[in-house]
């Protein structure tokens, strides 16, 4: 692989608002020469305000608790006045404490932090950081006695280290990071002494949050401590290997979030959602590939980091007030699957299925902090150009066609107002893509005249990660195309196919149905309303309102209207033709956007990763023994997944499928002494309704 060329990030990309964290240039010292330049890099290091050792009332106001000392008397209620018993507890909570955290070392802090800049040129091309958007998050890190919590969903293992190195060095203050699960205790012991924080090990074995006892106790109180001490706390979303899902120790993190604003330890919170955004992620190069061919690869890797903050004040009011009060997945959609209607007027947020409102609200906190990062994240050009090659085209490409489709998509994205960290010549950015696209495209690219679309399994299954963040970007228009096809799947086999898909009217009642019920199927955090949804389609141009031929607003669906084209609303009972107070109900036709045809097309096949995998594991139901634990489900469903040759055999994928079918009632749990295990629901013992699920996914799938 050839080395990346210092001039791919050209000198104007400073003009939109990015600057690359991980050198010092003159500019930033007004000092020539490299050693002026590192002295000076180490005298800012050393001058960072890094709190100094844990307050020594640390333990004794964790053990003053009320929290703690509930807990602590339920384990032992004869402690009382007994001396002997309530130093045994102390001392436990001490122990529950010192795997928690560990007192701070400055000076191993200053010095690493020192080192990262040289460690990052080593690892990355460039480190960019919007500087607009940092100076949101400067602007309420000053708001008075509000913590921040910075939400990020979690990418590599180097995310930590770059958030703690940017929120440091900007004066925002050392973060308590949230650190995963390390087998080394020496690493382990590092990472807690540079201000990272662990789950105690009582807690991994506890199956919810009644049962956390003592460590769950210890573990409030903590958190409740560091928010009143206003450092900023970083929370990882979700484990690196998956997507789109809440990860467990995330959801106990959050809960302590929660009751400490529920216990009144501060009044407000500010909740920052992160998102990190890489060409290709560190830690994700294929296993055979170590080495030098792995630093190789991580050279060319170019990181974008973009923060967006948000209130508590505006979860509370647009978040956990609508998903109490929201419907069950399966109270809407099992109607429809099965054959009975959906009533599109009664519909609430989703819910997860979890038992408490607690578990509720900070399930539904952490999917939409979730949704968040993702939107805020740069788009990269290496997921650009993964994405067209993977739901654009099938065949051969020649390089011109695609570099002609990479400024097409660009545009379409920024109309959109969507971010992008890069710049530069066009032939640059698609060369920069396919360089870094070679090690899981090597037997499929031959440069520099044609590219091969369409590789292997697990080739495509990479490209399906890169282009996760195009596809998230995009996820409301994709939605709403996969529901327009739905749609003419009903209606083409009446009317047969038209000489344009512009001569068929939608209606916009029937429209919202099929938004709505591909909204309760899909993986959460689920991207926006189904009015949201038609909105983006209209402004996007791949709607038009259809205008009707009388002065009169709404659209006629009188026979007339075929004379014109085909609408789809003209197919009801005539009951349903006009609306209860005889207006005639909206319709709209179809459209594609100019310089990109076939845009439609594009946004149906930008979700086929996840319906066809959705599609796959309704098959599967058929082979597992029933019941069986959820661990065996997964690993079997991502074998049988593999068998296909066209298929995604992708975790992430397989554990939102699993997620889903949980959510809609496909599948229970069946509480047992050796533990939860999966089982079938009743209605779908039923080979006949295991086709109808299957046909309802089906219609959505664009392969």
């Amino acid at each position: 692989m050839t080395p990346p060329r210092e001039g791919f990030y050209p000198e104007d990309l400073a003009t939109l608002g990015f600057r690359d964290v991980s050198r010092v240039r003159e500019t930033d010292t007004r000092f020539r020469g490299w050693l002026v330049r590192r002295v000076c890099g180490f005298l800012a290091a050393w001058e960072w305000k890094i709190p100094a050792e844990t307050p020594g009332e640390l333990l004794v106001r964790i053990c003053s608790s009320k929290r703690v000392q509930d807990a602590a008397s339920s384990q032992d209620p004869g402690s009382g006045g007994d001396e002997g018993s309530q130093q045994r507890w102390k001392e436990e909570i001490c122990r529950i404490l010192r795997e928690i955290q560990a007192p701070l070392s400055p000076l191993l802090l200053r010095l690493c932090h020192w080192l990262l800049p040289k460690l990052l040129t080593r690892l990355f091309l460039n480190v960019q950081l919007h500087w607009g958007q940092l100076e949101m998050v400067l602007r309420a890190a000053r708001t008075p006695q509000v913590p921040l919590v910075f939400l990020c969903s979690q990418q590599s293992c180097v995310d930590g280290l770059l958030l703690s190195f940017i929120l440091l060095s900007q004066g925002i203050g050392l973060p308590r990071v949230t650190v995963g699960a390390w087998p080394s205790p020496c690493l382990r012991s590092l990472l807690q002494r540079l201000g990272g924080i662990f789950l105690p090990s009582g807690m991994a074995q506890t199956l919810s949050d009644q049962d956390e006892g003592l460590p769950g106790a210890v573990l409030d109180a903590y958190i409740q401590e560091v928010l009143q001490s206003r450092q900023p706390l970083v929370l990882f979303l979700e484990e690196p290997p998956v997507s789109l899902r809440l990860a467990d120790p995330a959801r106990r993190w959050l809960l302590r979030v929660l009751r400490a604003l529920q216990d009144g330890a501060v009044p407000d919170v500010l909740i920052v959602p992160v998102g990190i955004a890489y060409d290709v992620a560190p830690g994700r190069v294929e296993q055979d590939r170590v080495g030098s061919n792995e630093l190789m690869v991580l050279k060319a890797v170019s990181t974008y980091k973009l923060f967006d903050p948000h209130s508590q004040e505006f979860v509370d009011n647009n978040l956990i007030g609508p998903v109490l009060t929201g419907n069950r997945p399966e109270q809407l959609l099992l109607p429809a699957i099965l054959g009975s209607p959906l009533d599109i007027g009664n519909v609430g947020t989703l819910s997860p299925s979890l038992g408490s409102e607690e578990a509720i609200l900070v399930m539904a906190l952490g999917l939409h902090a979730l949704s968040d990062s993702s939107a805020c994240s740069a788009i990269t050009a290496v997921g650009i150009t993964a994405a067209l090659l993977l739901h654009r085209h099938q065949e051969v490409v020649l390089l011109s066609r695609l570099m002609w489709d990479f400024s097409a998509l660009l545009e379409q994205l920024l109309l959109r107002g969507r971010a992008v960290g890069f710049s530069g010549q066009l032939r640059a950015l698609l060369g920069h893509s396919l360089r870094q696209l070679q090690p899981p495209l090597a037997p499929h690219l031959r440069l520099p005249r044609v590219a091969l679309g369409l590789p292997d399994a697990s080739a495509r299954a990479q490209l399906g990660r890169l282009a996760r963040g195009v596809r998230h970007h995009l996820a409301g228009e994709a939605v709403g195309a996969c529901a327009i096809r739905a749609l003419l799947l009903e209606v083409l086999p009446i009317l047969g196919p038209p000489s344009s898909l512009t001569k068929i009217v939608l209606s916009r009642d029937e429209l919202l149905c099929k938004i709505l019920e591909l909204l309760q199927l899909l993986p959460r955090p689920c991207w926006g309303s189904s009015l949201d949804i038609l909105d983006k389609l209209i402004l996007g141009g791949l709607l038009e309102v259809e205008e009707p031929e009388s002065e009169h607003g709404g659209c006629d669906v009188a026979p007339r209207h075929f004379l014109r084209g085909y609408s789809l609303g003209s197919f009801t009972d005539d009951s349903d033709s006009d609306s209860e107070h005889g207006v005639p109900k909206q319709c709209y036709k179809l459209s594609e956007p100019q310089g990109f045809p076939g845009f439609l097309l594009f946004l149906c096949r930008l979700l086929s990763p996840i319906l066809r995998t959705y599609s796959q594991a309704v098959q599967f139901l058929e082979r597992p023994r029933w019941p069986q634990p959820e661990a065996d489900y997964v690993e079997a469903l991502l074998e049988f997944l593999a068998e296909d040759e066209a298929g995604y055999p992708d975790r992430s994928l397989a554990l939102s499928s699993l997620q889903s079918f949980m959510d809609m009632g496909v599948l229970e749990e069946l509480q047992t002494p050796t533990g939860p295990l999966l089982q079938l629901s009743q209605p779908f013992q039923s080979a006949s309704n295991r086709e109808k699920l299957g046909a309802f996914i089906h219609q959505f799938t664009q392969l």
